[in-house]
């Protein structure tokens, strides 16, 4: 906030309880209606009697006290540090400023970081992007080490970056229930990270195989009739996606259609986000009002109203995700095609 302004708010507050005093000619009570006590009243009555309305200022917020303020040669050392390394935090920095003849405490490097806005490891980060950006510097491994880091970050928050449809597909197993003469339900979940086109096949095994089942059946024939390559599936660490590659069958399949599988990290189920935000969705939406409209005899039954759901999901259900802006996923898709195109027409163009 202005400086200016946060004074102006505060003599208009102290000079509102001098005079609401005078007018009601009564100190005790214009002080319980202003909420201060009688001898701050007293306090501003007397500054305002020996230095008038300037007096009433506060000295503090009048101007900055820099008689323990570092030196600028010491300051520009500390941000300078900063963006070097910006993984380390107050303490480390300290201890290796030290080491070069800077000797500036743990407090005081958080101090000069405020005055930065480089208090935090993302402000940091953001700063040497954008040093990085506008003087085409090049990074040191502990720079790269720090960006890497943060990717590495933002993918197990469910931040993950995706570029066009068929950039980055998102698997996942999904615990539908126990239907009474059928068993365990399980549907296997595919979504399509940059447009949120979603498919799920429901079926009562757990499998490498039912995990292929889902690309080869709906996911792959969608993406060949709109002429979209998939390059990369995310999955979690599951044994139904996980395994040699030379006998796994999901893995086998993924090699043959030449797709690239990226797992999450570990003990990071919330890596592949963008699937268990989906599942949230699903549950909420179409399965506990389902299953309180109808009694499910068999998973054919059940799934034709899955795909009655999904198929309203994806063409007339508005997303409110970073890509699609309020459009439905299926528009987002038809929309993000323009971006594969492209990149198709530059890479021949190269060749």
């Amino acid at each position: 906030m202005n400086m200016d302004v946060v004074n102006h708010k505060i003599v208009k507050n102290r000079i509102g309880l001098l005079n609401l005093a005078q007018e009601l000619g009564d100190v005790s009570k214009a002080c319980r209606i202003m909420g201060y006590s009688r001898d701050t009243f007293y306090r501003y009555k007397a500054a305002k009697e020996e230095g008038g309305v300037e007096a009433l200022f506060d000295a503090n917020r009048r101007k900055p006290n820099l008689k323990n303020r570092v030196d600028e040669i010491t300051e520009k050392a500390v941000v300078d540090h900063a963006i070097d390394f910006p993984a380390e935090g107050q303490t480390r920095a300290s201890n290796e400023l030290r080491k070069k003849g800077t000797f500036v405490s743990p407090s005081g490097v958080r101090s000069i970081w405020l005055r930065h806005n480089l208090e935090c490891f993302s402000k940091r980060l953001k700063a040497l992007e954008k040093q990085s950006a506008e003087s085409g510097m090049v990074l040191t491994e502990a720079q790269v080490q720090a960006l890497e880091r943060k990717k590495l970050d933002d993918l197990a928050s469910g931040e993950i970056e995706t570029a066009h449809p068929g950039y980055l597909g998102s698997q996942d197993t999904f615990y539908v229930g126990t239907l009474k003469g059928v068993g365990r339900v399980y549907q296997q979940t595919f979504v399509d990270t940059y447009s949120k086109v979603a498919f799920a096949k429901l079926y009562t095994t757990k499998t490498p195989i039912t995990s292929a089942d889902l690309l080869n059946d709906k996911v792959l024939p969608f993406f060949d009739d709109h002429k979209v390559p998939m390059l990369r599936i995310l999955t979690d660490r599951g044994t139904e996606y996980c395994g040699k590659h030379d006998s796994h069958d999901y893995q086998l399949y993924l090699g043959l259609n030449d797709i690239e599988h990226t797992k999450t990290r570990v003990k990071s189920p919330q890596t592949n986000g963008i699937c268990e935000r989906f599942h949230r969705t699903i549950l909420r939406e179409f399965y506990q009002v389902a299953f309180r409209k109808k009694i499910y005899r068999q998973v054919e039954e059940m799934q034709e109203d899955l795909d009655q759901w999904l198929e309203k999901y994806n063409l007339h259900r508005t997303h409110q995700g970073k890509m699609c802006c309020g459009r439905t996923p299926m528009q987002t898709f038809l929309d993000g095609k323009k971006i594969v195109r492209q990149k198709i027409e530059n890479l021949n163009f190269a060749e």
